[in-house]
């Protein structure tokens, strides 16, 4: 069930209430420079046009496909909705941000005249087409890691070179690019702490980059791309009719009210956030582990977007510690780091949020049981936290991390079912979802990843709610106290037994024990 089809549900049950997210091949298939130089802002005396192609990267400042473009002549900015069988298709909470991180990222290029087009299609065609209909020489784009997408673009680059059109791709999303982290062998790193003692041994990530010293768009804007002259691309009605036609807003019903008043999209806003770092670093070892407190950052969805460079959070984080906040900046960057290592992890592992890691549990026993899924998603498991997470995540399309794991290990360790199950839902429901992090995190407490949580780790919901929110004030804002008193859909503790025997099943095979606990 997606979340639209969910929220048409809830809408139907509630109406009247009031209304409320391994080794790779490390040559051939990377295009573009790999030494990690990046471009510097100096126009070109003799410049054309050149096209920015916007993916997860929507900012100005340390963007550096931006600055190729802008080094290489006027710009004109394209997106693409991406109709190809490569990736996925956005969630429904992520097509909400990516539709109002776009409409900001048009306004700031507004200011330099700069047109943001929309397209739709298949890159391989889509790419080539607009060059040829703007005239332009050169194409400037930020990496992406997900093996399909590296494919895709890869010939994107070639069928621009074979037309004498030039293609730069370029490092920006993430700190360290998968191939420069390797063991002596070659491959990558599988355990987190190695990982990340290896990345503490390379030179520091690089300084973050300023916007381009000259950024302008074409003087001429009677072109004609994707249905409409580059002037409608710059007039703030026209862009906004053509982002509306995408259909990424819900309307029947609208479930993003919550979204709205938690979230403002946006590289500016992203970076009033940014400049709030010092205050979330003040008992940032604690207060990140209490949903009941604001103690986290709320920067994942602008990483995920790329309205941030996680080069500027990396050396920011540094320049917002005050007294007594080094151990806060540590625990910060390590999770910047575990960001990567997801990454990592998915470049090597292109079917990682559909195909176990560890394949023992291809023959896992998993229960199909719509109702326990169904009550996990709408928050009435009657487990007052891991409802008041689910409800959490609805409303706002956010949800805090340490909830997240109690209601990951919950649902696939108490109710038994598939990891991918869950997956799928915070996909759909996350504003930062992405494709590195969000499978790699839930192979992580379904035991099945890389350096996983071993699978006996089975998180206790009430215990959990004593630790980090001692006080119910978490759980109180969310679910009502009747409701926490109406007593869990499954026994929590039998099926903690049911779940460990099923492994020892699984991890030991034929010799081991068998069937579930009675």
């Amino acid at each position: 069930m997606t979340r639209r089809e969910q929220a048409g549900e809830q809408a139907d049950e509630h109406a009247g209430e009031q209304a409320g997210g391994q080794t790779g091949d490390q040559t051939g298939d990377q295009t573009g420079d790999q030494t990690g130089e990046q471009p510097t802002a100096e126009r070109d005396d003799q410049s054309g046009i050149a096209l920015w192609w916007v993916r997860d990267d929507l900012r100005l400042a340390d963007n550096p496909a931006l600055l190729a473009a802008a080094q290489a002549g006027a710009v004109v900015a394209l997106h693409i909705d991406e109709a190809v069988p490569v990736g996925r298709r956005p969630g429904a909470a992520s097509r909400w941000w990516l539709h109002h991180s776009l409409a900001a990222l048009a306004a700031d290029l507004r200011r330099y005249g700069v047109p943001l087009v929309l397209a739709t299609g298949d890159p391989r065609t889509v790419v080539p087409e607009i060059v040829r209909g703007l005239g332009a020489s050169h194409v400037a784009w930020n990496r992406r890691y997900h093996r399909p997408h590296r494919d895709l673009d890869a010939a994107v680059t070639s069928r621009l070179r074979d037309g004498g059109v030039a293609a730069a791709d370029c490092a920006a999303f993430l700190l360290h690019e998968p191939w420069t982290v390797t063991k002596d062998d070659g491959t990558g790193y599988k355990v987190y702490s190695a990982f990340a003692r290896a990345c503490r041994s390379r030179p520091e990530p690089r300084e973050p980059h300023a916007r381009p010293d000259a950024l302008y768009g074409p003087e001429q804007t009677t072109a004609v791309v994707a249905g409409h002259r580059l002037r409608t691309w710059l007039d703030a009605e026209g862009f906004a009719a053509a982002l509306g036609a995408r259909g990424w807003l819900p309307t029947a019903p609208d479930w993003a009210g919550g979204l709205r008043a938690m979230w403002t999209p946006g590289e500016q806003a992203a970076r009033v956030r940014l400049d709030e770092l010092s205050e979330v670093f003040d008992g940032y070892d604690e207060a990140r582990e209490r949903p009941d407190r604001d103690g986290t950052s709320l920067l994942s969805p602008r990483l995920r977007f790329g309205e941030l460079s996680p080069h500027e959070v990396w050396h920011r984080s540094l320049a917002a510690a005050g007294e007594g906040t080094s151990a806060a900046v540590q625990i910060f960057r390590d999770e910047l780091l575990w960001r990567e290592f997801a990454w990592h992890r998915r470049a090597v592992l292109p079917r990682m949020d559909t195909e176990n890691i560890r394949p023992e549990f291809d023959d896992f026993a998993w229960d199909d049981d719509p109702e326990a899924l169904r009550a996990w998603q709408q928050g009435r498991t009657g487990v007052p936290l891991v409802d008041a997470g689910m409800r959490e995540l609805w409303e706002t399309g956010f949800m805090h991390n340490r909830v997240r794991m109690v209601t990951a290990s919950f649902l696939v360790k108490n109710l038994l079912q598939q990891w991918t199950k869950g997956e799928q839902w915070f996909w759909d429901t996350l504003v930062d979802a992405d494709e590195g992090s969000n499978p790699f995190n839930w192979q992580w407490v379904a035991g099945s990843g890389d350096d996983a949580a071993p699978y006996f780790r089975i998180f206790n919901p009430y215990r959990q709610a004593e630790r980090f929110d001692p006080d119910g004030a978490y759980v109180d804002r969310w679910v009502p106290r009747e409701e926490q008193r109406t007593g869990p859909i499954i026994d929590v503790a039998q099926s903690r037994r049911d779940a460990l025997a099923e492994y020892r099943r699984v991890k030991n095979g034929p010799d081991g024990a068998r069937g579930r606990a009675g």
